[in-house]
Order: C-alpha cells, then structure tokens, then sequence
C-alpha cells in the first residue's frame, strides 16, 4: 500500500484543519487505517484508528476533537482537527494494513506508512 498525506498547515490556536491520505496498491475497504504523530525529540503518538468495518478509536490527547473518517470511493482516509493547540504540533503520519477487519493500535500491526505531513499550531 502506498500512501500519501497532505493538508498540513500553520493553524492558529483553537483554529481547525483537515488531514488528507491518499491510498493506492490495495483494496483500500479492506484496510485497516491509522493516523500516528510525533513531534520533535517525542515518542510516536497514536492519534486514531478506523477498521474496514467503521469502527474508530481515538487517543486520549484528541478524543472530542479530533475526528477519523474514510471515503472508499476516493481511496481516502481524513483527519479532522479541531480546537487545536500548540501541543498539537507535529507531523502527522498515515498508516495501513491491508486486508484487515479487525482495528488496530498497535503501530508495528501497521505494514504500510506515509511520509507525513507537517502542522504546526501557533499564533
């Protein structure tokens, strides 16, 4: 699966942003998807998960804020970010298993990653 993110921006506190990533190489309803993030001298953070069968899972950091969404027809999975926040600052990475029902959390369940995409919250 080849993916590719994009949307990322400089966004003022509390402002709103729409992460986008495009999927190719595989049936993309059959995927499981995720976004992780990871910001400079940070850990990789989990962020959201979407299963083939639409469930989500969201990390604690953005749950309420932060919404997981794909549209099969587009071979797209979206990120929608709202009431950001300087804390919020990182690159942003798409991930995907393919033929997967089940969610997944775990990042090394995850066969196929983005290059990420940057967002920055600052005023």
């Amino acid at each position: 699966v080849q993916l590719a993110e994009s949307g990322g921006a400089l966004v003022q506190p509390g402002g709103s942003l729409r992460l986008s990533c495009a999927a190719s190489g595989s049936i993309f309803s059959g995927n499981a998807m995720g976004w992780y993030r990871q910001a400079p001298g940070k850990q990789r953070e989990f962020v959201a998960s979407s299963s083939s069968g639409g469930r989500t899972y969201y990390g604690d950091s953005v749950k309420g804020r932060f919404s997981i969404s794909r549209d099969n027809g587009k071979n797209t999975l979206y990120l929608q970010m709202s009431s950001l926040a300087p804390e919020d600052t990182a690159s942003y990475y798409c991930a995907a298993r393919s033929n997967t029902v089940r969610l997944i959390l775990d990042p090394r369940e995850f066969a196929s990653w983005g290059r990420g995409s940057q967002v920055t919250v600052s005023s």
